[in-house]
């Protein structure tokens, strides 16, 4: 009986669990979805559990859906969102809500940090920022605000690494989530004691660095029962999503790149060495010797999600009545206006922005809004901002030295054609599509499969899995007519900056 793989990823919004053969096709797949709860300004949380809930429901739907004996998963692979600080006991019980990526409370410890240890020593070490999104504040803010949850923290997870646990057992940080914390050595892949001294981390609460693709544990027979796998079914360390959807998207050797369309959105550039920019992000790949200099926003697929639960109720009720996803009714509507959406520009920043502004007071905006504007200029204005931020990072990684050339988009956004498009013509890149909506989840499932020995190393596992459904070149002249609405996104931005971080001292006060 042939063997197969499950990769499970904890995404934003929902849990996905998707079970491939050793040819990377998903015999089935599932997703549940959880939410991100904002309870005050700057905060963006989620309570650990419900991404367990998800992950055994979606696990056992994607089993039950294919008629697949749990006895045939020969092993399991989990992706996460980053930058998370779970709070976990002893026994492994998760003991408050985490902090995720968009969430900037911790702003003022941040800058603590920055101006007590020193801009220079902290990026000489972690090839990252300090800023508050990253998981060091947000440790500390458990410090300072929750000490009675403090005192009582064995480890602080991320989000893959608590799903591993429920699975396991074991405490565990892969490779790929280390550089969320900024004692951690980004050419050494290591913890370094002596500046979780200096930062105010206890060594003790950070886990042991595993291999992404290292078997780290065995399913439980616990976790077997709630999941609805099998006793003993070896689980590996897993990675970051980002990483393991550029694996999925078969990016993994130097030179190729990735542009990330899911709820945020991204381009993650392979190189061989701990390359870093001070506006950009840098970690460590879930495939040995490289690293992703990534450039990460907040606008993505959530912006477009957004513009269609608060506007989109017409395009919800014709994709409805004519039984097509209410996505690919905008992407239509997007595709009738013209380049340029008339002179309406987007700027994403729906919860702050990250690389390369990072600024936690920007703000999503619609600049250009007239009579003669639609629903569909909207539309069309959201796609193409995003894909401004997007240019706007792929320079960004230009000056770190990398040239980002043809680039394998995934993500929700790869499945529009119009969207895609976009964001080539934008950038004047090539980009080719893989099967997108499983890029995560194979790149957790092909980590199991060289971990467990199914494959003989990731060439042998991006190979055989693969394959690429549509590729598209860029219009050099709608490319031209873009380049000035670039600069009109930048200096929006530029100007509006004091007004954004008015605007936020305006909104938290209190009547």
């Amino acid at each position: 009986m042939d063997r197969l793989l499950i990769g499970i990823d904890i995404g934003t919004s929902s849990c996905k669990a998707a079970v491939f053969d050793l040819d990377g096709n998903a015999l089935s797949q599932a997703s549940t979805e959880y939410d991100v709860l904002h309870p005050a300004p700057g905060y963006a949380e989620q309570d650990p559990d419900s991404w367990w809930r998800g992950a055994c429901r979606a696990v056992r739907e994607a089993l039950a859906a294919g008629r697949i004996p749990a006895e045939r998963i020969a092993g399991v692979g989990v992706s996460g969102q980053s930058w998370a600080a779970v709070p976990v006991d002893r026994h492994g019980a998760a003991l408050d809500h985490t902090p995720i990526w968009m969430d900037t409370r911790a702003a003022d410890i941040a800058q603590e940090i920055r101006e007590r240890v020193g801009f220079e020593k902290l990026f000489a070490v972690s090839g990252n920022p300090m800023e508050p999104t990253y998981s060091t504040a947000k440790i500390l803010w458990f410090r300072r605000n929750r000490p009675d949850i403090y005192r009582k923290t064995y480890q602080f997870l991320q989000s893959n690494s608590y799903i591993v646990l429920k699975l396991t057992g074991r405490f565990t940080q892969d490779l790929s989530q280390g550089y969320g914390v900024h004692a951690f050595d980004m050419r050494l892949g290591r913890w370094d004691d002596a500046l979780c001294d200096e930062i105010g981390l206890d060594r003790a609460t950070l886990p042991e660095i595993s291999a992404c693709h290292e078997v780290v544990g065995e399913v439980t027979r616990q976790a077997a029962e709630e999941m609805g796998l099998a006793p003993g079914t070896p689980v590996v360390a897993g990675g970051l999503d980002a990483c393991c959807s550029t694996l999925g998207a078969g990016v993994y050797r130097v030179g190729q790149a990735e542009e990330q369309g899911g709820t945020a959105g991204g381009v993650s550039a392979c190189v061989d060495k701990a390359l870093s920019h001070p506006r950009l992000i840098l970690s460590f790949h879930v495939t040995p010797g490289t690293w992703l200099l990534q450039g990460g926003m907040t606008g993505g697929g959530g912006s477009l999600r957004w513009f269609l639960q608060e506007l989109g109720h017409q395009e919800s009720e014709l994709g409805r009545l004519s039984g097509r996803n209410a996505f690919a009714v905008m992407s239509e509507e997007a595709a009738a206006i013209p380049p340029g959406a008339g002179g309406l520009v987007y700027l994403p920043y729906m919860a702050g922005e990250r690389s390369p502004i990072w600024d936690p007071h920007a703000k999503g905006v619609f600049f250009g809004l007239g009579y003669d504007k639609t629903r569909a200029h909207m539309i069309r204005a959201v796609m193409e901002g995003c894909a401004y931020a997007l240019e706007h990072n792929i320079r960004t990684v230009r000056e770190a030295g990398p040239e980002v050339g043809e680039m394998s988009a995934i993500g929700g956004s790869a499945n529009s054609e119009v969207w895609t498009q976009i964001k080539c013509d934008v950038t004047g890149k090539p980009i080719r599509v893989p099967s997108s909506d499983t890029a995560a989840t194979l790149g957790a499932a092909m980590l199991a499969g060289v971990g467990t020995g199914l494959y003989r190393n990731f060439d042998k596992a991006v190979s055989r899995t693969v394959r690429i459904v549509r590729e598209h070149e860029p219009d050099m002249r709608k490319h031209a007519l873009y380049l000035d609405y670039y600069g009109l996104y930048i200096e929006l931005y530029d100007r509006l900056k004091p007004l954004m971080e008015q605007a936020d001292a305006l909104a938290k006060r209190q009547l």
